[in-house]
Parts: C-alpha cells; sequence; structure tokens
C-alpha cells in the first residue's frame, strides 16, 4: 500500500454557542437517566466526579461534567474539557492507532517477528525458550495471545527505563503465540517499543506530530508540564511505591519508571479530544467544519476490529469488543469496539450504529480499593444507548 503523504484533519469544535442557549437543561432532559447513574456514583463515591460525552452519527449530543477532582469540598469542580490520566486507553488511543496508522501507509507488517525489531527478545533467553519466541509476531501483541504474561510489577525491582525494558523483554512465556487470550501489559509495552523501531521515533513525538496534532486533539500527550498538574485528577495517594499523591503523572508504575511514556499507559486526554478520535474512526467525514480526509480508511478498520484467535477471545486487533458481560452494556452491536482505563476510563464506539461514548473518572481516589466502576459503566451505557 502505497502512502501519498500526510492530510491535515479538521477536526469539530465544542462550540455550546452553535447549540441550544439551554443545552444543558435540554441535555438533562434527553439523558435523565444517565446523568442518575453519574449522580448516584458520586453520592456512593464510586469516583468524585467525571467528565462524559456521547457521539452520534458525526455529531455531539452529549458533553457534560459532575462532581469534583476529589471528595473535598473545596476540590475543583470537573468541567467537560478536564484532562484525566486515561491509562489503558493509551493502549488505543496512541500505540493501536499508531500501528493502525504504520499499516496503513505500508510501512508496517503485522507478521512481523518482535525477535527480528528488537532481537534481544530471543537471544537473551535459555536456549529452550527461544523456538515459540521467534514466532511471537506484532499480530499477537496488539491481540493479546503472545503468551506473555498479563501484569508483572517490574517497577519493584528496575529503577530506570533500560532495565524494565531488559526485564520486559525476558519475561517468560506462559503460552505458545496464538493459543490463550491473555490481556497483557508487557505485551504493549514491547509492541511500543517495536513501532518506536518501525518508525524510528518515539511513540510521543510520533503520535504528537502524525495523529494528536493533525487531528486537533490538543490535550493529549504524555508528560503533562507541571504548571498543568493542579488542572487535572489526582489518582491516587500511593502508599507504596513513590509515597504521595499522584497528580498530573501516570499513575501506572512501569509507566513511571519508563518516563511517562509506554505502550501500555502514560496518555493523558479529554472528552473533547477522546470524542475527535472516535470521529475519526468512524470516519464519517462531515464536521462542523465541514468535510475532511478519514485518518483510518475502512479497509484499516475492518483490519483492527476483528476479533482474533483463540476462538472465543473478544480481543480485536489492541480494541477490544463487547462480550457478556460488557462495560459497554447490553445496547452495543458486536460491530463495536472499545477498551477501558484502569483509572476509571472508558471509550466504547459502536462502528454499525455510529455512537460513541467516552466517560473519564478517577474511580481509584484515593485508593484502588473501589471496585464499584464495574456496576457504573454498564448501568451509564445502556441509559445512554435507551436515551438515544
Amino acid at each position: 500500500m502505497q502512502y501519498a503523504g500526510r492530510p491535515r484533519y479538521h477536526a469539530f469544535k465544542m462550540d455550546e454557542s452553535a447549540l441550544p442557549v439551554n443545552l444543558r437543561q435540554v441535555q438533562r432532559e434527553c439523558f435523565s437517566a444517565a446523568y442518575r447513574v453519574l449522580e448516584e456514583a458520586i453520592v456512593h463515591q464510586a469516583f468524585p466526579g467525571c467528565a462524559f460525552g456521547v457521539l452520534f452519527a458525526g455529531k455531539v449530543v452529549l458533553w457534560d461534567a459532575l462532581g469534583r477532582f476529589t471528595y473535598q469540598e473545596d476540590s475543583p469542580l470537573v468541567n467537560p474539557e478536564t484532562r484525566y490520566d486515561v491509562a489503558s486507553l493509551t493502549k488505543v488511543v496512541a500505540t493501536t492507532a499508531m500501528a493502525m496508522l504504520l499499516w496503513q501507509r505500508g510501512q508496517l507488517d503485522l507478521e512481523a517477528r518482535l525477535g527480528d525489531l528488537l532481537p534481544a527478545f530471543v537471544i537473551r533467553r535459555p536456549h529452550q525458550d527461544q523456538a515459540p519466541a521467534r514466532e511471537v509476531r506484532l499480530r499477537h501483541l496488539l491481540a493479546h495471545n503472545s503468551g506473555l504474561p498479563g501484569y508483572v510489577q517490574l517497577f519493584r525491582t528496575a529503577t530506570t527505563p533500560a532495565a524494565l525494558y531488559e526485564a520486559c523483554l525476558g519475561l517468560p512465556l506462559e503460552a505458545d503465540p496464538g493459543t490463550r487470550a491473555e490481556y497483557s501489559d508487557p505485551g504493549f509495552i514491547l509492541l511500543g517499543k517495536a513501532l518506536e523501531v518501525v518508525a524510528h521515533e518515539s511513540l510521543s513525538t510520533w503520535t504528537q506530530r502524525e495523529l494528536f496534532q493533525p487531528s486537533a486533539m490538543l490535550a493529549t500527550g504524555f508528560c503533562p508540564d507541571a504548571a498543568s498538574a493542579s488542572h487535572i485528577p489526582p489518582t491516587e495517594i500511593d502508599q507504596s511505591f513513590r509515597h504521595r499523591c499522584i497528580q498530573g503523572e501516570v499513575q501506572d508504575e512501569n509507566a513511571a519508571v519508563l518516563g511517562g511514556v509506554a505502550g501500555h499507559a502514560g496518555l493523558f486526554s479529554n472528552v473533547p479530544d477522546l470524542l475527535r478520535f472516535a470521529q475519526a474512526v468512524l470516519h464519517t467525514g462531515t464536521l462542523s467544519h465541514g468535510s475532511s480526509p478519514a485518518l483510518f480508511s475502512r479497509e484499516t478498520m475492518t483490519c483492527f476490529s476483528q476479533r482474533q484467535l483463540p476462538q472465543g477471545s473478544s480481543r480485536a486487533l489492541g480494541w477490544d469488543t463487547p462480550s457478556a458481560p460488557s462495560s459497554s452494556g447490553s445496547y452495543f452491536s458486536p460491530y463495536s469496539i472499545g477498551h477501558l482505563g484502569y483509572s476509571g476510563c472508558s471509550l466504547w464506539i459502536d462502528l454499525e450504529a455510529s455512537i460513541s461514548v467516552v466517560l473519564l473518572t478517577n474511580r481509584t481516589w484515593p485508593d484502588r480499593g473501589n471496585q464499584s466502576i464495574r456496576q457504573v459503566r454498564p448501568a451509564f451505557h445502556d441509559a445512554v444507548r435507551k436515551a438515544l
């Protein structure tokens, strides 16, 4: 596939002046059940606040915010443009999106062996482990079926980026590639590094230039500057690793050791930007500023949205798909893709119905014990879909 240059995309603008003056009242009436779900979640301390938005048929039909940064009465109010640590949404909004664009441009082979791009993945292993390691392809990393473990606290012993990458490269395979679905952070850490080798550029720099800036996702990126930290809701009071409040820096410890930029976590974004990204995925084309070229081709979306082996896995290439019970609720079609973030964020896109729903929270505040988000997400999505 030949790529004839990088187009510039005209992303829609969240402009309340172009909408009814009683926008909030209209939203609350149309989506009253969805508001109730989130308001009750805040009352029961599932999270202190949230920002959310809905895209339907190329138009933003809901974007709003509720609650505060923390449970303190003097804590800042969340607004619809508040940036959050989106945690594992990084896997789709940055890493998978980078893979999609490189593949679309003919610069990425999904069947490329990880060991050819990162030779240490093979040569540093015991001889008996080298054969299966040679068969790990980039497709396997995207599909979470590489055989790598799901999560490892590499940060406990690796204190530098080089040491953490080396530890990740040496993790033993727990299954033959393609035979077991296991959602894997280490797999995406290595995928991010492999994509950097392909692009000859860092994940952060490449995605800013080729994805976020052209799509007018101006609030999205890695490693927010220090001046922005106070405008980002804190994720937790870390009492086991950094021993301080985590605000304006990545919560994930492995990503923190990697300097805040990693294939599995580290991205910060807000509702307007993620709706712009969803618009690019849905490639509806007609935006408030007129027509624009689609960021991803239909061929690309078809390729990356298909479920992968083994049979029964909900994983597509980078993306997840609904599987009962799903955080997307009961009404997203089988032709939907999405992802969750550990911090309490989610993005679901129904490719058939042209609907996308973004929910951003800091449900890990002040600690990670509260799991109420598991009930809130499907209830919220169901209420939104019923309203539509």
